[in-house]
């Protein structure tokens, strides 16, 4: 420890009185203090670059006993290959046994010599062999010296001259006869679907196949479908769906093909009544089957702007007690997150007797205090958007896991909607997903018309009238005095 510290003392030196100086110094004055670190950074730089310059002259100096020890090898190597090279000759000339040669005692001294030159030398290539190497760590200690920290200085701000830029010539555009083109783009906010999350392409309209529509609409064409939400693992249905068809020409019509329809023609405000009408008696009559399921609506957006639907919703479970919590209604994000006062009265109004769900959602950014607080009961998420979202932007800001857990804390189940593939289900038990909904587990399913004939007609929410009460009427005061006396 002590050979380390004192190669070192000076940068201990200086890191001890930057900790004593500049720690209180940062307190009372910022500025100072980084004035005070950029100038023990300077001191730290040039005593590197000393440090730097000595290494380089002893590394020079090395270098220099290694050439004259390379010197000396080369020469020992040229006196014994010319030992052996007249040995050699005397061998090939034949000279006798008793002619001159040279002296034994001589060849000995030259061999010893080469051999001590040799073990010399290892010695030295080990010696300079440590202290490369101590110089190496020397180096690397040098290299890790931050550089010194310099406060920015902010430049002097000068006005920028405007350059009006001149205004480009507008010349017409050549005209074509040609036929219009059909738009094939997505419009910026598609025509809303109790089903569809995406954005479709506009339809083109046709008003005979539209007036079909609305005559099939306003016949007997109207069709509920009904599919389970089941428990995760166990598989177990615990709630319903019910989905609106639409029957033309013996074609089941789904949802995105007659709804953008009713949209236009203000209708969607009919097809969430009649469906809620037929949620109720659905629910009603599991009830009497003794089944625990609940039935749950997507609702249209436009209907919450429809004066007094809101309040008329309670009347689907008025007088029957046996349904309340059963009939669910389902709003998407946007509109829980853009609900205004009245809305949102009607709605509390609700809480307790009908329940409520988030669907469609725009993203997983959800906050379960306030959506608690709202009643929601239910948070339907797809189950693409769980396992392969489009983008970051889509996911929330915790993990997926602890989204989970959180809602949960609040009374909130998570429901993982369109599971149309058998590998995503243990993906989705692996995130704790409690309900799961989709064609994996069973296809949606139309419901008999016994059943939706069996409750009666006053359950239908109806909007309310415009003269709730009978006006007052004029009774003249001789009748007044006549009841007085």
């Amino acid at each position: 420890m002590a050979r380390i510290i004192g190669r070192r003392t000076s940068l201990w030196a200086l890191g001890l009185l930057g900790l004593c100086l500049l720690g209180p110094l940062a307190v009372f004055s910022p500025l100072g203090a980084s004035l005070g670190l950029a100038g023990l950074g300077l001191v730290a730089a040039l005593v590197a670059h000393r440090r730097a310059g000595t290494l380089t002259a002893r590394c020079e100096k090395l270098s220099g006993e290694v050439d004259v020890l390379s010197q000396r090898l080369v020469r020992l190597e040229t006196v014994t290959r010319a030992l052996a090279e007249q040995q050699v000759r005397a061998v090939d000339a034949g000279l006798p046994a008793s002619a001159p040669g040279p002296d034994p005692r001589d060849l000995s001294a030259g061999i010893e010599e080469v051999t001590a030159e040799i073990g010399l030398l290892s010695g030295i290539v080990r010696e300079l062999a440590a202290v490369v190497a101590a110089q190496d760590g020397e180096i690397a200690g040098l290299k890790a010296v931050p550089a010194p920290v310099v406060p920015p200085v902010a430049p002097p701000l000068h006005p920028v001259p405007r350059v009006i830029a001149p205004e480009p010539e507008i010349r017409p555009e050549p005209r074509f006869d040609a036929p219009p083109l059909r738009r094939t783009d997505p419009p910026l906010v598609a025509p809303w679907t109790p089903r569809a999350l995406g954005r479709a392409e506009a339809p083109v309209r046709d008003p005979a196949r539209d007036a079909a529509l609305i005559a099939a609409f306003d016949a007997a064409g109207l069709e509920v479908h009904l599919q389970p939400i089941v428990s995760l693992p166990q598989r177990k249905v615990v709630s319903y769906e019910a989905m609106a068809r639409l029957r033309l020409a013996g074609e089941t019509l789904m949802p995105e093909a007659f709804v953008p329809v009713l949209e236009r023609h203000g209708r969607t405000t009919d097809l969430d009544r009649r469906m809620l009408q037929r949620v109720a008696t659905i629910a009603q009559h599991l009830a009497g089957r003794g089944s625990q399921a609940a039935v749950a609506y997507g609702l249209s957006p436009r209907s919450l702007f429809e004066p007094g639907f809101l309040r008329s919703l309670g009347r689907l479970v008025e007088g029957a007690p046996d349904l309340s919590g059963r009939v669910m209604l389902a709003l998407p994000q946007a509109s829980w997150r853009n609900l205004d006062a009245e809305q949102a009265g009607a709605l509390a109004d609700l809480r307790g007797r009908i329940g409520f769900i988030l669907d469609r959602p725009l993203d997983l950014r959800l906050d379960p205090l306030a959506l608690a607080d709202r009643g929601v009961a239910q948070v339907k998420v797809p189950a693409d958007l769980l396992l392969r979202p489009d983008s970051r932007q889509a996911m929330p800001d915790i993990a997926l896991e602890d989204l989970v857990a959180s809602l949960a804390r609040t009374g909130i189940r998570l429901v993982a909607e369109g599971v149309e593939r058998e590998t995503d289900v243990p993906d989705l038990i692996e995130l704790d997903v409690p309900l799961a909904q989709g064609s994996v587990f069973a296809p949606a399913r139309v419901v008999r018309a016994e059943v939706l004939q069996a409750a009666p007609a006053s359950s239908e929410p109806t909007p309310p009238s415009e003269d709730p009460e009978p006006p007052p009427q004029r009774r003249p005061f001789r009748d007044f005095l006549r009841r007085a006396g």
